[in-house]
């Protein structure tokens, strides 16, 4: 890095809420309790899937892997911005800022390519059940988790290491509450067209691909459902990729959004306003869209909390 006037960032200085100063012991309330609730709910369907053997299926097995990322992917970046909202110096150190980048976006990209892992279960499930437990078998589970996170991994490294090698100094003040690209890029001293290309290509890359995955699982699945002959069978079928594609559709959503855009035409407090959506409450709605409406999971949890009464 260059240093000039021997002056160097070695710290960054969170701005994200502070439009909002009177209102921070609120938000510090309201974080926390969402916080400790997705906490509590990731933990529940982590724990009742591991527990109850009639769980230990690949749908299931997928889903408290997703679990997993959202509860390390909120630990990441809630427990910092909560300390911030009560602090007067809202900073974290260079190499912290790189850490936070580095993991959250390893843990998102290699949410997207769960998701798509989830949809390729349930193009199986439905499209060829009679072959469903060779197709998905425990290995295969594996093998798809190990991938997304070697993409999440390689992708990760790749940004990390072009945002972090730009010249920083003079302004350290990030117009966000976390570490994220943009807002670190925004106060480089200077960065080339060739960096930021490979940025967006990469992040367009996460993006697409594994929702032109999902996009061609659920045509097949589609298509085969509206060949079912009764009404209550395709109903069913409709009904266990209902949770799978509103997770997409609010995940792909929010990601577009923000990374997608070369040059932002929103300003910095909107685009902290969208980052708090799927930071803080995407984890919230996933365990309740995906787990906790359904039956199956709900028969399960009963079991595991009756034995665990009646053991102690």
């Amino acid at each position: 890095m260059e240093c000039v006037n021997g002056s160097l960032v070695r710290e960054f200085v969170f701005l994200g809420f502070s439009s909002l100063a009177g209102l921070q012991r609120l938000l510090f309330a309201v974080f926390l309790v969402v916080y400790l609730f997705t906490l509590g709910t990731n933990a529940i369907i982590i724990s009742t899937v591991v527990l109850d053997r009639a769980l230990h299926t690949p749908m299931y097995f997928f889903l408290a892997v997703l679990s997993c990322f959202e509860t390390c992917y909120t630990f990441v970046i809630v427990p910092k911005m909560l300390v911030d909202l009560l602090a007067q110096k809202k900073a974290i150190s260079f190499l912290g800022c790189a850490i936070q980048m580095f993991s959250f976006l390893f843990l998102g990209c290699s949410h997207s390519f769960l998701l798509a892992a989830m949809g390729y279960d349930r193009y199986v499930a439905i499209c060829d059940p009679l072959r469903y437990t060779v197709l998905m078998g425990h290995g295969v589970c594996v093998g798809l988790v190990a991938a997304a996170c070697t993409c999440g991994f390689t992708v990760a490294q790749i940004i990390t290491s072009l945002v972090f090698h730009l010249p920083f100094h003079s302004s350290n003040q990030l117009h966000h509450f976390f570490c994220d690209i943009s807002p670190v890029l925004k106060v480089a001293s200077h960065h080339t067209h060739f960096s930021q290309i490979v940025i967006i290509m990469l992040c367009a890359l996460v993006l697409i691909i594994p929702l032109l995955l999902i996009l061609v699982s659920y045509i097949c699945i589609i298509s085969a459902i509206l060949q079912f002959p009764s009404t209550l069978g395709r109903y069913k079928a409709f009904s266990t990729c209902a949770s799978h594609l509103i997770i997409v559709i609010v995940h792909y959503g929010c990601a577009s959004f923000i990374y997608l855009r070369l040059k932002s035409n929103y300003s910095s407090s909107q685009d902290a306003l969208i980052s708090v959506s799927y930071t803080i409450l995407t984890p919230l709605f996933n365990p309740m869209i995906y787990s906790l409406r359904n039956k199956e999971f709900k028969s399960a949890l009963q079991r595991v909390v009756g034995r665990t009464i009646c053991l102690s």
